[in-house]
């Protein structure tokens, strides 16, 4: 039997043999025990973000992108203007979603190594009252950055502006306290730092804010809405669930309690950064971001300068003996990606590491070392 391969990766990931078993039970999506575990859910990830006071959780059958669609089409009507803040490819995906539904927008940019400036997006608002609602990638699944949430959350509450909030990297992991910060609306899905299997997305909403709604969603089966009308009457789903999915994803929130929750595993995911971004230096691997503004959920390298490195080789080689990363998703830049997350240990990156310089010394490449000693300091309890 083939041993199977680890999972290096920003979701799908590594994932539990518990979270898997969850799967083997079949469950009709109209009978109480499911509905039981549909409320459960629900609260479990209220719960997590500080808001079952304040927010309600609406779960959605698909990825994350078909959350931000819904919730972009939901909460943000034709006559608003959308201000999307973007610093990778997760932000221009919020651009490209609004713009499909017809919403009004402006952008604010920054380069991939550069995180939200808040003081330009305080700027912008006093420039253009007509703005309504502010979108912001918490951590950038591009590079692995993290922008800086409470800043830009204290500057939309200030001017009455929304916050839709994509924290698919973050949500689980990295502090998210919607008591004290004000988001009116969380993004985020099972298959990243919940450590579960990809197939549901949810967000978590302001009840004042989705209470609003009725009506907005040009999409049926993307109207968050109806879907937590829908919720609010009969604990029911509207159209058929990934019901073994979300038996999955309630065992992986059952794990994370028993991890200690958010902060716990924090502290695991900064470990095996650390001992990532180590082994990546002796090898002479250089991260693209700068230790002040990366987040221990994904770690983006530059590709070596040695034009004999083919990324598709380097890759083959790897999963050859079982490990499997991502090519980069960077613009302007030769890189390629290692996720810090999922159900794996230091133990696991200490493995990689050895596995990527067999490789590199069977391809017979040594990439250039980096001039200056960086010191990795990922106690990550985090950056926030």
């Amino acid at each position: 039997m083939v041993e199977a391969a680890l999972l290096f990766t920003p979701g799908p990931l590594t994932t539990r043999t518990e979270t898997r078993r969850a799967m083997l039970d079949d469950w009709g999506s109209r009978e109480p025990a499911f509905t039981a575990m549909t409320t459960e859910l629900g609260e479990r990830l209220l719960d997590i973000a500080g808001a079952r006071s304040s927010h309600v959780a609406i779960p959605l059958q698909g990825s994350g992108t078909f959350i931000v669609e819904a919730a972009i089409g939901t909460l943000v009507a034709p006559s608003d203007l959308l201000l999307v803040l973007v610093n990778g490819a997760y932000g221009d995906r919020m651009v490209e979603i609004a713009r499909r539904l017809g919403r009004r927008i402006e952008v604010l940019r920054w380069p991939e190594n550069r995180p939200v400036d808040p003081v330009v997006v305080e700027r912008a608002l006093i420039d253009c009252p007509a703005i309504t609602h502010l979108a912001l990638v918490h951590c950038e699944t591009t590079s692995g950055l993290l922008n800086p949430l409470e800043a830009v959350a204290t500057i939309a509450a200030r001017h009455k502006k929304p916050l839709l909030l994509d924290a698919m990297s973050s949500f689980g992991a990295l502090p998210l306290d919607l008591g004290g910060t004000v988001v009116a609306a969380l993004l985020a899905s099972s298959n990243k730092c919940l450590e579960s299997v990809p197939g549901i997305a949810f967000a978590l909403i302001e009840r004042s804010l989705i209470a609003r709604a009725k009506g907005v969603a040009p999409s049926l089966s993307l109207d968050l809405f109806d879907q937590w009308r829908g919720l609010e009457s009969n604990g029911q789903w509207r159209f058929t669930p990934p019901v073994q999915v979300v038996a999955a994803l309630l065992e992986a929130l059952r794990a994370l309690e028993v991890e200690g929750g958010p902060r716990a595993r924090a502290r695991r995911y900064a470990a095996n950064f650390r001992t990532l971004a180590e082994g990546m230096q002796r090898l002479g691997f250089r991260l693209f971001l700068d230790p002040s503004v990366q987040a221990p959920i994904i770690a983006t390298f530059h590709a070596p300068g040695d034009e004999r490195f083919r990324f598709d080789a380097f890759y083959a080689a790897l999963a050859k003996r079982g490990f499997i990363i991502y090519p980069g998703k960077l613009t302007g830049n030769a890189s390629f990606r290692i996720g810090c997350i999922g159900a794996l240990e230091p133990a696991d990156f200490e493995q990689l590491v050895a596995a990527i310089a067999s490789v590199l010394d069977d391809f017979g490449l040594a990439p250039e070392r980096a001039a200056e000693v960086q010191s990795f300091d990922a106690s990550a309890e985090v950056r926030r």
